[in-house]
C-alpha cells in the first residue's frame, strides 16, 4: 500500500496498491466508462470524474445525483418558469364537512335544527287548538 500524493489516500486494487494515479490511467478508465454508457467516441466530464473517483477511492455517487447537486438550490424545481404559483385550497379533513365543521359541530347544529323544528310544530299545534276552542 502506498499513499496517493493527489488525494493523500491509499490506492488499492484487489488489496494491492496500484501506485500513483496518472492522467493516462484516468483517461483510459474514462474511455471505458464512456463505452459502457453508450458514447464511445468521446468521454464526458462525468466519465472523467467517475474514473478519477474510482481510481482514487473517492465516494461513489450516482451521476444523476451529481447533476442535481450541481444545480443551484434556487433552480432545483420550477415547473413553470416565471410562474409564482398559488395557494392550494385546503381540503376538509376526514370528519369535516365542506364548510370545515367537525363532526361534533355538525351534530350540534343538527340537534339545534331539530329542536327548532319541534318548537315550531308545537307552536303550530297550540295555534290550531286555540283556534278550535274559539266559537
Amino acid at each position: 500500500m502506498r499513499k496517493n500524493p493527489l488525494n493523500k489516500g491509499v490506492i488499492m486494487e484487489n488489496a494491492a496498491g496500484i501506485g500513483t494515479i496518472t492522467s493516462e490511467m484516468v483517461e483510459a478508465r474514462a474511455r471505458e466508462l464512456a463505452a459502457i454508457n453508450g458514447h464511445p467516441s468521446q468521454p464526458s466530464e462525468a466519465d472523467y470524474q467517475q474514473a478519477k473517483r474510482e481510481l482514487t477511492g473517492g465516494a461513489e455517487t450516482d451521476p444523476k445525483e451529481e447533476n442535481v447537486r450541481s444545480i443551484p438550490e434556487s433552480d432545483d424545481w420550477d415547473p413553470v418558469p416565471g410562474s409564482s404559483g398559488r395557494q392550494a385550497a385546503e381540503s376538509p379533513g376526514e370528519d369535516e364537512d365542506a364548510e370545515g365543521r367537525s363532526e361534533s359541530a355538525q351534530m350540534f347544529e343538527e340537534g339545534v335544527n331539530e329542536a327548532e323544528h319541534d318548537q315550531m310544530l308545537r307552536a303550530a299545534e297550540a295555534d290550531e287548538k286555540g283556534d278550535e276552542l274559539e266559537p
